[in-house]
């Protein structure tokens, strides 16, 4: 089975058609927002396996939306990063939505939440498969603005305030962004990313294309929580419910920051020099700072908000190298972090759950009356550590291996430095959370429901056996798909051309 490039708009329509159901049908029947978010965010899962085979056997795909064709009507893209990023949006999404069944029975009007997140997860799949630089943004909103709203979502004083935050700091990345956007329409007369990148080929690059790089950097910068851009993130991500901090950490930072930074300085402008030299001093500084003030809390999902900003430092190193290999340990650690990052975010939401506290002083001894989330936590940490054989230590690996590779030392010792004191951190977790005696107060607490146990094992299980994708017949199929669309640069531009001639 293959996707045809009409069935490119389902990716938004089906999460979209899930909300308006959701927002209508919701208040009325109980059951049906669980029903409906799970069903909905499988069968896109299903569909993100499928546009990976589609791939490998038919090549790029392109779909144009209405009557008019690309570069002056709006296109949708299928590529193999494409593919790579919606499997991993959408297979955390699945994970959250069965999570949530259980967890989000504290909250009322889980309708809402459900609304919500399957607008959020609509915006998310469209800035991946978005072809036009404008629909990007509009989908970026989308997404941002639904999220804004889910930190919220529980309303207390904190949860508002961080929310408040949020918004005001995205917004200000979102302002970047359409700057950037409106100067790069100035220059090249278009909105399509094909045809803009074949118009900078023409052109050239003058100070306004650099200009341009520079508004990106800081609104992507903001959106992807990289250091000197990251205040926003330690409030936001604690603050928001459990399922929604798991997509928030582990694919949203991701898909409106990291790959649209990506996507765009690779495929539109091209990697220059300087660049890559700016987005590997922004991952350290960000891999190096955000694991040192993680060291430092006690409060669980404050630690692991700090962790993402350090993590996803790893993603920017490596494909700021702009090699091959440092393309390929970019991409593989992005979405181990997704697994991780969305697992431990889970587990600290099943420890508040059963315990209702996040301050790790306060706990001791859960493993005794909760083995599961402690089985399943401890998976996690040993996979954000870069402990062998987790998923973690794989794309650590190959990431420092690059830098070596590519003469970049003083990059390679921070990134085994960073993964030390990850490693410090989460022995932190596990002794004053999980290990230790028992105290009183804690004798009676029980495991968390079914369906959160279940989640949480999928995700552990894809931690445990993510590292076969380094083996050659998994990685020429996936990641190295991935890969290859940002080592090509600025061909893009002719492949999709090409396409969409056809």
């Amino acid at each position: 089975m293959i996707l045809q490039s009409t069935s490119l708009p389902l990716f938004v329509v089906l999460p979209l058609a899930g909300a308006f159901l959701v927002s209508i049908a919701g208040k009325k029947i109980k059951a049906f927002p669980d029903l409906m978010g799970s069903l909905t965010t499988f069968c896109v899962l299903v569909l993100s396996l499928v546009a990976v085979r589609t791939v490998n056997v038919s090549g790029v795909l392109v779909s144009s939306i209405g009557a008019w064709k690309p570069p002056i009507g709006i296109a949708m893209v299928l590529d193999g990063l494409t593919a790579f990023m919606l499997v991993t949006v959408n297979l955390v999404a699945f994970a959250i939505a069965v999570f949530a069944i259980d967890y989000m029975e504290k909250f009322t009007s889980k309708w809402k939440f459900y609304t919500l997140f399957l607008l959020m997860l609509a915006g998310m799949n469209g800035v991946v498969i978005s072809g036009d630089i404008f629909n990007m943004f509009v989908f970026l909103e989308i997404a941002s603005v639904a999220s804004y709203a889910l930190v919220a979502f529980g309303t207390e004083r904190q949860e508002l305030e961080a929310a408040f935050k949020y918004a005001v700091m995205s917004t200000v990345g979102s302002l970047f962004i359409l700057l950037a956007i409106v100067f790069l329409y100035s220059y090249t007369s278009s909105l399509n990313m094909a045809d803009i990148a074949g118009v900078l080929l023409e052109k050239g690059t003058g100070n306004i294309v650099l200009m341009i790089s520079v508004l990106f950097i800081m609104g992507f910068g903001l959106k992807a929580a990289l250091v000197p851009f990251h205040a926003w993130l330690p409030d936001a991500h604690p603050s928001a419910p459990a399922p929604i901090s798991a997509m928030l950490s582990g694919v949203l930072i991701k898909s409106l920051g990291v790959y649209a930074l990506v996507r765009i300085f690779f495929s539109i402008i091209g990697l220059t020099p300087e660049i890559s030299s700016i987005l590997m001093s922004l991952g350290v500084l960000s891999m190096v700072i955000g694991v040192c003030l993680a060291i430092g809390q006690w409060d669980f999902k404050r630690l692991l908000a700090y962790h993402s900003i350090s993590q996803i430092g790893y993603v920017v190193l490596g494909i700021g190298l702009g090699t091959p290999l440092g393309i390929l340990g970019g991409l593989f650690h992005l979405l181990n972090h997704s697994l991780f990052k969305s697992l431990l975010f889970l587990n600290s939401g099943a420890v508040e759950y059963s315990t209702g506290t996040r301050d790790l002083k306060k706990m001791g001894g859960l493993a005794k009356r909760m083995p599961f989330t402690s089985g399943t936590c401890l998976t996690a940490s040993m996979s954000i550590a870069g402990i062998p054989p987790f998923n973690g230590f794989w794309s650590k690996l190959i990431i420092i291996l690059a830098a070596v590779q590519a003469g970049r030392y003083g990059f390679a010792f921070w990134a085994v430095l960073a993964s030390l004191l990850t490693l410090a951190s989460f022995m932190k977790v596990m002794k004053y959370a999980f290990f230790g005696q028992l105290r009183e107060r804690w004798s009676q607490i029980k495991e968390v429901p079914m369906l959160m146990r279940l989640s949480m094992a999928f995700l552990a299980l894809l931690c445990v056996l993510g590292g076969l994708l380094c083996l050659p017949q998994f990685n020429q199929i996936f990641l190295e798909q991935a890969a290859n669309v940002l080592s090509e640069g600025t061909e893009y531009a002719s492949i999709i051309l090409q396409r969409i001639s056809q």
